[in-house]
């Protein structure tokens, strides 16, 4: 039986999955994961975009950080690919409990998952700083250099979770509570190497945790199964 087949048996045996996501599973929509050297930063920018993304950076340098986040982090026009796809059939099919992503651009809510537990916030959400009105991405994107509240002139920030920040505590919490019951963890497309949502795979307790990923993460030895590869490639063979 092949890795592959192995995974499909246990989604068959499985009714309480829980899926944890990173860039990867994005990036075969066409949004690139900033962490990957195309050179295009050094060009443009005079920092790392780590750097760029951080609380401090946003608040010193707000004209800057706007430029990357519009250029680089407003990916409005991709569409959800075969594995948010199948992700949201399996939740409609009842096997699926949540999904728990690093990811903020709302694909897998387009593809029409409902339990989304977004533990970096989403583009999508946006509030005035002033008075807290909301906007959403288009409004952001088409604004000219830094987006301003339409009602009170105050500073728009992105509802996303900036270096330097904490993670919501509501939405940790949630994820660690379906987590720690699900009868199998898929976690896909992340290198686990940012803490503390990295840590929260530590609540599994079951014994069918699967790692797909392309490179290696500090995880693959307790990975139950482990397929070094692209999450299309497996989960376009996923049925619900």
């Amino acid at each position: 039986m092949s890795n592959i087949d192995t995974f499909l048996k246990m989604i068959e045996e499985s009714d309480n999955i829980v899926f944890f996501g990173g860039a990867g599973v994005s990036t075969e929509s066409g949004i690139p994961d900033f962490r990957s050297v195309d050179g295009l930063y050094n060009q443009k920018y005079d920092y790392p975009p780590e750097t760029i993304l951080s609380h401090s950076f946003y608040m010193r340098h707000t004209d800057e950080f706007y430029r990357f986040y519009k250029d680089k982090m407003l990916c409005l026009d991709v569409k959800p690919n075969v594995t948010h796809i199948k992700l949201a059939e399996l939740e409609k099919a009842g096997k699926l409990k949540a999904i728990v992503t690093q990811n903020i651009d709302g694909l897998h809510q387009a593809a029409g998952s409902k339990k989304v537990l977004e533990l970096h916030g989403s583009v999508h959400r946006n509030y005035c700083r002033n008075c807290g009105k909301g906007f959403d991405a288009a409004y952001v994107q088409q604004s000219e250099g830094v987006p301003t509240c339409d009602k009170c002139g105050g500073q728009i920030k992105p509802d996303v979770v900036l270096y330097e920040e904490g993670l919501d505590q509501q939405t940790l919490d949630d994820a660690v509570f379906y987590i720690s019951h699900a009868d199998m963890l898929i976690i896909g497309g992340t290198s686990l190497a940012v803490y503390p949502a990295a840590g929260l795979i530590n609540y599994y307790r079951g014994n069918k945790l699967v790692l797909i990923n392309k490179s290696t993460t500090p995880m693959d030895s307790k990975a139950d199964l482990l397929l070094q590869c692209g999450l299309g490639e497996v989960f376009e063979k996923v049925k619900c």
